[in-house]
């Protein structure tokens, strides 16, 4: 068959059954207004309709419908405890239930799995007569107690008892179609079937006999040019489907089909094509990734009472309404002070606009706080979104008007939950926020067009729709298993009496769909040969059998070659003497020795990242917490000097404690290092006694500030610890918690070792000894001496003096790109290393 007659496939057998559909009413003797045409999903119904006027353009037309459609026809209103397939309302019902099962300590977490095994079971309810369902309901808990008597399965028994019973006790918008009276106004009824079983279709049509036929769409044929590609890994996968869709749009092969076996794959795509061609999603994307599901999830978490810093000031900046200058200016000083939790900011450290900030955005916070009925928590959350001038946004934006209508966030839409008993019950924040993250991870923001170029669509939906290519990524065998794996947890015997569709039917449907799919004129099948995490992966067995019977061919990467003039980037340099160096430190003059650039980025342009506020803790949080409890250890030794003994061992835990709790360290986040503080504990006190018989040291001070002038460069450091020894000498030390090895490293070579030279120069002391204190997290604490300090400091004080004169005369400051200065340095993205020619 040529193209376009496979282009217009979908038309012909759109247009055979429109034959059919005459004949068998003229057998009936049904009138087209009396005749009521149950097609397989919602998108065929203008389809048919077209097909229909095409083929009898004069006289009534009838009533083409899906099963949803015309039970949405008659008036329904859900009883309080019936499942509706609202997510929002059933999540209410199933915490009710689970507390009437005496699961209400548990409701939290298994609300959830309770509303998706009854979703499961409610569309086998919905297709069983409602005089028949109690019937259905006693098979179905015979199998039950069969299926799930382990001990080890009493919950998932428990949930899908509930389940069960909450199904059969449901009542459905398709009851009404039962109704006698309903089949009184038909003369016949066709159920056109698709490519997966519509059980409710069928049993309405068992309730009419010798009213009622059953039609294909049939759209067999043969498949169309069939092209393989095989990707790298999602990313490269992704690219090669843009790159296909655009071929075929460019040679006028539209609409272009975008089977969605995989959503993420598919929202790739979709956002590299979104500015060039006409896009209709019939999947969408769930609400809770939107931008507008952000923004109501941002109020709420940032108002928990442990909310972190970091929470805070990103719902601050994200609120139209909050002055940005106030926030950022606050954020800066949040940051400096290394604040992590929100409830630690203390409004006397700020300015007076800035104070006046933070009590409204803490009487927003403490609006959402309390515990409260449902309806009250909407209309709550609903005033601080309009007070932070997030509201009109959500207004303003179709995801975040879909997002309103999920909530009930609307004026007068939460009465509805007020009729619902569930609703009233009293909701704590933490349980109102998971309330409202499942609602929107339920429901799905979709996008549409009048005159679509591409069409994302589910692939069982491609039936009888007529699509002049298609692109068909996630091919692999994990997206496209032949042998899907049903829902639920139900065994093969449940599902049989469930009338659950077994998996034998689910291979047959998937089978029917892929056969269906590869009609379209123009295909282009795409998969991975790697995971995002490495691991290898094949192709799907249904792709692997059309390699075998050569039905389709391998393809030549679609994306163009575009010939791109070499232009690397040259290493960066930079004149430093408009920015004269007044003072220095020893990280400082370090960042000038490893690398010119990053000196004058970071030094004297002043380019400091930010700290994360609310990162996990690791070594480095733990070295600066050892740092101040042995500051402030050895502080309290000196106004009552311990022996070695009990008494240190008892001090330095307190001292510890303390410390812990002045730095805000919460229990849980600390307990690896708590863990092993007793051996760094004990270790260190055995290092001291050792340190203080051998050397005769006696401490004197810790973290001491000092400053020393160099010319007209003042000189600046915080010296960790320098103790005194008998023969008038003074000891510096510098606490490292590295592996022992680098720090013998450091003090290798003197003219290397920065730090302690630094320090050195500090104190103006030609006897002075100095060493690292190597900490060990394993019990373990040595000395690593620096034996030749005083030469070391003079090549320092030499190098230092060399090196500010040559960049206040103009010299470049040079990008070096070596070593492991380069691997964590903030300032790589302004000098380009990674595009150096």
């Amino acid at each position: 068959m040529d193209a376009i007659a496979q282009t217009h496939r979908a038309t012909l057998a759109l247009d055979a059954l429109m034959s059919q559909l005459r004949e068998r009413m003229r057998t009936h003797g049904a009138h087209p207004a009396r005749t009521v045409v149950l097609m397989p999903f919602m998108h065929l119904l203008p389809l048919a309709r077209d097909a229909w006027a095409l083929h009898s353009p004069d006289g009534f037309t009838p009533r083409f419908e899906t099963t949803q459609t015309w039970a949405a026809q008659h008036l329904f209103s859900p009883g309080p405890d019936d499942w509706t397939g609202d997510v929002g309302r059933d999540l209410l019902t199933a915490q009710a239930l689970l507390e009437r099962a005496g699961l209400g300590a548990r409701s939290d977490v298994l609300a959830q799995r309770l509303v998706e095994a009854a979703g499961q079971l409610a569309g086998a309810a919905a297709a069983v007569a409602p005089g028949r369902r109690a019937a259905w309901a006693a098979a179905a808990r015979a199998s039950l107690a069969q299926g799930q008597d382990a001990p080890v399965l009493a919950l998932e028994a428990a949930v899908s008892r509930v389940a069960l019973e909450w199904a059969a006790a449901s009542s459905y918008p398709g009851d009404a179609l039962f109704d006698p009276r309903a089949a009184s106004s038909v003369d016949l009824l066709v159920v056109v079937r698709g490519l997966r079983s519509d059980a409710f279709a069928t049993a309405l049509a068992q309730t009419m006999p010798g009213r009622a036929e059953l039609l294909e769409l049939d759209a067999q044929g043969t498949p169309g040019d069939l092209h393989l590609h095989e990707a790298l890994d999602p990313a490269d996968e992704a690219a090669r489907a843009a790159a296909c869709v655009l071929r075929h749009v460019a040679a006028g092969r539209v609409p272009v089909a975008l089977p969605a076996l995989d959503r993420i794959l598919a929202r790739r795509v979709r956002a590299m094509l979104e500015d060039q061609v006409a896009i209709s999603d019939e999947t969408g994307w769930k609400l809770s990734t939107t931008r507008a599901g952000a923004h109501v999830m941002l109020a709420l978490r940032a108002s928990t009472w442990s909310a972190g810093a970091d929470a805070v000031l990103d719902w601050l900046k994200n609120a139209p309404l909050v002055p940005a200058n106030t926030v950022l200016a606050i954020e800066r000083r949040v940051r400096r002070a290394g604040i992590r939790d929100w409830r630690s900011v203390r409004a006397g450290d700020f300015t007076d606009g800035q104070q006046a900030l933070l009590e409204r955005v803490n009487a927003w916070r403490e609006r959402l706080q309390a515990a409260r009925p449902l309806t009250r928590w909407l209309a709550d959350l609903r005033s601080v979104l309009e007070d932070t001038g997030q509201w009109n946004g959500l207004v303003a934006d179709a995801a975040g008007d879909s997002v309103i209508s999920a909530l009930r966030l609307q004026e007068g839409a939460a009465l509805e939950w007020a009729e619902l008993p569930q609703a009233s019950r009293r909701f704590g924040l933490d349980a109102f926020t998971a309330w409202v993250n499942e609602t929107l991870e339920a429901h799905s923001f979709k996008a549409s067009c009048a005159d679509p170029q591409v069409v994302i669509l589910p692939l069982h939906q491609m039936l009888g729709r007529p699509f002049a290519s298609m692109v068909l990524a996630g091919c692999d065998e994990t997206r496209l298993a032949p042998s899907p794996q049903p829902e639920g947890g139900w065994t093969a015997a449940q599902r049989e009496v469930l009338g659950l569709p077994p998996r034998e039917t689910l291979e047959a449907e998937l089978r029917a769909a892929w056969r269906q799919a590869l009609q379209v004129p123009h295909a282009d099948l795409l998969w991975r040969t790697h995971d995002d995490s490495g691991e290898s992966i094949l192709a799907s067995p249904l792709v692997q059998a059309l390699q075998q019977e050569r039905a389709a061919v391998p393809a030549a990467d679609p994306r163009p070659l575009v010939d791109v003039k070499a232009a690397p980037t040259a290493r960066p340099e930079a004149l430093g003497n408009e920015l004269p160096v007044q003072q220095l430190s020893a990280s400082a003059y370090e960042d000038l020795r490893r690398c010119p650039y990053r000196f004058f980025a970071m030094r004297q342009l002043n380019l400091q990242e930010a700290d994360e506020i609310d990162a996990d803790l690791d070594k480095r949080d733990f070295g600066n917490w050892l740092h101040d409890v042995l500051g402030n250890f050895h502080t309290a030794m000196a106004d009552s000097w311990e022996p070695p003994g009990p008494g240190r061992r008892t001090l330095l835990d307190i001292t510890a404690e303390e410390v812990t709790r002045a730095q805000r360290f919460e229990e849980g986040e600390f307990l690896p290092f708590a863990a092993a503080w007793p051996q760094v504990r004990d270790g260190y006190l055995e290092w001291l006694a050792n340190h203080e018989a051998k050397e005769g040291a006696r401490f004197e001070s810790a973290e001491s500030r000092h400053e020393t002038s160099l010319g007209d460069i003042q000189l600046v450091g915080r010296i960790d610890r320098i103790d005194a020894l008998p023969d008038g000498r003074r000891m510096v030390m510098d606490y490292k918690t590295e592996a022992r090895p680098a720090s013998v490293e450091r003090v290798r070579n003197p003219g290397e070792d920065t730090q302690l030279a630094f320090y050195a120069a500090l104190l103006h002391d030609d006897t002075l000894r100095a060493a690292y204190i190597n900490v060990g997290e394993r019990g373990k604490t040595d000395t690593v001496e620096q034996e030749h300090v005083v030469d070391a400091r003079d090549m320092l004080v030499d190098g230092i003096l060399h090196d500010l004169s040559r960049i206040r005369s103009g010299e470049p400051l040079h990008a070096l790109g070596e070593g492991k200065a380069c691997e964590f340095c903030a300032a790589r993205g302004l000098c380009r290393r990674d595009f150096w020619s």
